[in-house]
């Protein structure tokens, strides 16, 4: 026995129980008037047309009707059908169970019509605030199938887009190539929302008059408000991804060439410099084929310095180019941090008189995903960098802890610092500080190529320095995934 055949029997049941009890309480035991047991029948009456239908009313009404004339109308005992005052019962009995129970009706179905509007609305709400959250227009149309069918509960929703005949699906329904141009069809031509005889319903999605696709949705019971409000959410949702897409792009090619200026210039001045100074001493030395020994070999070696610092200067800008466009190539493996540490520690400094190198104990440490001879160019990057903002005499140190996934190296000087004001800039293309730019030789490149290499391998490089008291880089690397 199903619920719905349970319940029906139950309410007879209670119906009719509810009578007799009426009947039984005032016949045998209160012995009211016969106006206080009709007024009693009649709140019944009006209570079932109220709580469950018309026709347990009637039925009740009816065989209120024969107990009231049989127990409490003379003469007690009989069913009297020829006095008015039966007739006058049941006339009574009949039009409050029918009046009641239209009215019950009418109040159940305007709450019923309330709380299916009143869904739709919060509908139509979540699905709004689901698509807010989404800007990008690929992650959106992907995700568009499932956020409608778990806000409609639908058993399957197809989005099917003209540009590109693409189609993303979720649920139960398994889509085929062969329903494409019937799909395609119905997205051209489809004015309004349609309901087919087997509950699919489809919504076009238009841009303006201009049809843009179509949504179908299978398993929800939805009116035609919610599908159209649906489609409109639909379309605004990816005219405003596409929107906020096509700024982002625009900001970001405005942003490109902002920076392709920047640099352009920046290497125009870095340039200039050597050149300017290569173009002196070779004009000095022609000019004067009798200038002294001493002086010729000055020019000469200003000639060869300059030469050099214009070659890392091109070679480093080649570089930071070749990164920023993927175009290196990097072997990622399972590396020793240990062994990097001390081929560092061995290679990287520049003078090793003048600036002590300590190398803190490594503890043992998990291996690391990471190209070993990219890795080794940003510790010699970060450890003459140290020698050259250092006063001589000053130390050097290298340490390596981990930290969650990853392995963070740290190389720490006692030199001039770097000023708050600065610290945002200093990984910034060509940016030299600027108490110490003019001092010591450069090019501005090197903390730069050494951030994009470790962002290559999935990590980061960050400082924190203090005037006076020195600096300290540390970079981090993943640790190796098979482990």
């Amino acid at each position: 026995m199903n619920s719905r055949r349970f319940l029906m029997i139950v309410r007879w049941i209670v119906s009719f129980a509810a009578l007799a009890g009426i009947v039984l309480v005032y016949s045998r035991w209160l012995h009211v008037n016969q106006t206080t047991v009709a007024l009693t029948l009649v709140l019944l009456i009006l209570g079932l047309a109220a709580n469950f239908s018309l026709r347990y009313a009637v039925a009740v009404s009816v065989a209120a009707t024969a107990a009231y004339n049989y127990y409490f109308l003379p003469p007690i005992g009989s069913i009297t059908i020829a006095d008015s005052q039966n007739w006058l019962a049941l006339l009574a009995f009949l039009s409050t169970s029918v009046i009641g129970s239209r009215l019950s009706q009418r109040a159940r179905d305007e709450a019923d019509e309330a709380t299916a509007r009143q869904r739709e609305v919060e509908l139509s709400f979540e699905l709004g605030r689901e698509l807010l959250q989404l800007d990008d227009v690929g992650n959106l149309v992907s995700s568009l199938p499932m956020l409608i069918a778990r806000v409609t509960r639908a058993n399957s929703v197809v989005l099917f887009l003209l540009d590109g005949d693409r189609f993303f699906e979720h649920g139960l329904h398994a889509f085929s190539g062969f329903e494409l141009p019937h799909l395609r069809q119905l997205a051209l031509t489809l004015p309004n929302v349609d309901v087919s005889d087997q509950g699919e319903a489809r919504v076009p999605l238009k841009v303006g008059v201009m049809p843009r696709g179509l949504v179908s949705i299978q398993g929800a019971s939805l009116s035609r408000e919610s599908l159209e409000t649906i489609g409109g959410l639909v379309s605004i949702s990816l005219d405003r991804a596409q929107a906020l897409e096509n700024v982002a792009k625009g900001e970001a090619n405005r942003q490109s060439e902002r920076l392709r200026t920047l640099i352009i210039d920046s290497i125009t001045h870095e340039l200039r410099t050597p050149l300017t100074s290569i173009k002196g001493a070779a004009s000095a030395l022609l000019a004067n084929t009798e200038t002294p020994a001493e002086a010729r070999i000055e020019l000469l070696q200003i000639i060869n310095e300059e030469s050099d610092r214009l070659n890392l200067l091109v070679s480093q800008a080649t570089e930071m180019a070749q990164l920023d466009a993927q175009q290196v190539h990097m072997t990622f493996q399972p590396a020793s941090v240990a062994e990097m540490l001390d081929a560092a520690a061995a290679t990287c400094l520049v003078d090793p008189s003048r600036h002590p190198l300590t190398l803190a104990p490594v503890p043992q440490l998990p291996a690391v995903t990471a190209d070993p001879e990219f890795v080794h160019k940003v510790l010699c990057n970060l450890i003459e960098n140290a020698e050259k903002y250092s006063p001589e005499g000053s130390p050097i140190f290298l340490s390596a802890r981990l930290e969650g996934r990853f392995v963070e190296v740290s190389v720490a000087d006692r030199g001039v610092g770097i000023d708050s004001s600065e610290l945002a800039l200093i990984f910034d293309r060509f940016y030299r500080g600027r108490s110490q730019g003019d001092r010591v030789a450069g090019t501005g490149m090197g903390l730069a190529i050494s951030k994009a290499i470790i962002s290559a391998h999935g990590g980061t490089l960050t400082v924190t320095s203090q005037l006076g008291q020195g600096s300290v880089f540390t970079f981090s690397l993943p640790i190796d995934a098979g482990l």
